[in-house]
């Protein structure tokens, strides 16, 4: 009987240990979800605070990239085929003029042609003549130097010709680049002389264009190229534009006392236009040196604001963290990180939440 029932414990206490067993690799077998996937990490560095300065501007043309356009000759312009604000492209006629000069240049074209031909005729009677010996060589040598003459004339005037684009009284102002007319003084009707100083029409590129603002002479000492920039417009007050310091103009304006500096914006979607009005935020490195880290690493929850640094041992943790202030992208800290710690810089909101609940 005594052995019976301890031949059953064994039995029982057998079973017990192969089902722990059991949830054990159970519980090892089950996949574990790596929150650090999809993640970003950045690592904290011991960075100069940087500081801004808050500057007014405009957008204006990009000057390396806008084209005058002027007529060649004189005459009365009968149409206008482009308006203010127009996209061109190279080579489109942008107004046709009726020009007395190249009635003239044709008259001259067809004089030119007809001295070619008499001289031409001229210099073989020459060469028959000097042949027959009823004539000298030296005349034989005026007869080609005046044919020549007149090729050379009639090749003036047909390069002329060539350069104005028409054979006739009728140019054509064409767009020598492709872009926005952003200047137009034409219209029908209007006479011009061809040494008429205005021009007709002012074509800009605005795939690129340039912000300029006005530094006061207490903030000269912060601004020099390279400083980075942040713009925003009264058009797009949601949208920010970021560029450098390209330029700085070294003299200042004698009535307004500034300095102006110049950024250079791509424009791909020709958002901006030329006189807009700008806010400009000029950034550069101070003094005094913090733990710096992404500023979208910093989560705030709970009236507090925390990170999700990563451990040596490759885990993620929440931390709290003290922020001394934030200058554009990047964050600045008092207290919560040391330099060279590692922190979730993108998609650590999903992690703080998983590992807050």
């Amino acid at each position: 009987m005594v052995w019976a029932t301890l031949a059953l414990l064994t039995g029982v206490l057998a079973g017990c240990q192969s089902t722990a067993r059991s949830d054990q690799s159970a519980q090892t077998d089950k996949p574990t979800v790596n929150l650090l996937a999809n993640a970003r990490i950045d690592t904290a560095r011991l960075a100069p605070v940087a500081d801004e300065i808050a500057l007014t501007g405009k957008i204006t043309f990009n000057q390396d990239r806008i084209v005058k356009v002027f007529p060649l000759v004189g005459g009365h312009i009968e149409t206008v085929r482009a308006d203010l604000g127009d996209y061109v492209r190279k080579g489109q006629v942008l107004a046709m003029l009726r020009s007395g000069d190249l009635a003239d240049l044709s008259q001259q074209a067809v004089a030119a042609r007809g001295q070619v031909a008499v001289a031409q005729k001229n210099l073989q009677v020459a060469e028959d003549m000097t042949k027959a010996g009823l004539s000298s060589q030296r005349d034989l040598v005026a007869a080609r130097e005046q044919f020549l003459a007149a090729k050379g004339e009639l090749a003036r005037v047909g390069e002329r010709q060539r350069i104005m684009g028409s054979a006739g009284s009728a140019y054509a102002v064409k767009a020598p680049m492709s872009g926005f007319v952003v200047e137009k003084s034409a219209s029908p009707g209007m006479e011009l002389r061809s040494d008429d100083p205005e021009n007709l029409f002012t074509i800009s590129n605005l795939d690129q264009v340039w912000v300029i603002a006005n530094v006061y002479e207490s903030d000269l000492s912060h601004i020099q190229v390279g400083n980075q920039a942040t713009i925003t417009t009264l058009s797009y007050p949601d949208r920010v534009f970021r560029g450098k310091i390209d330029k700085v103009f070294n003299m200042l304006d004698p009535d307004s006392k500034t300095l102006r500096v110049r950024v250079t914006l791509p424009n791909p979607d020709f958002t901006l236009k030329p006189e807009m009005f700008a806010n400009v935020s000029v950034q550069y490195a101070g003094h005094e040196q913090r733990v710096a880290i992404p500023a979208n690493a910093v989560l705030f929850d709970k009236s507090r604001n925390f990170v999700v640094a990563v451990t040596q041992q490759g885990q993620p943790v929440v931390r709290e963290v003290n922020v001394f202030k934030t200058i554009g992208d990047r964050t600045y800290l008092t207290s919560g990180l040391q330099a060279g710690e590692r922190v979730v810089s993108q998609n650590g909101l999903l992690i703080y939440n998983a590992l807050s609940n």
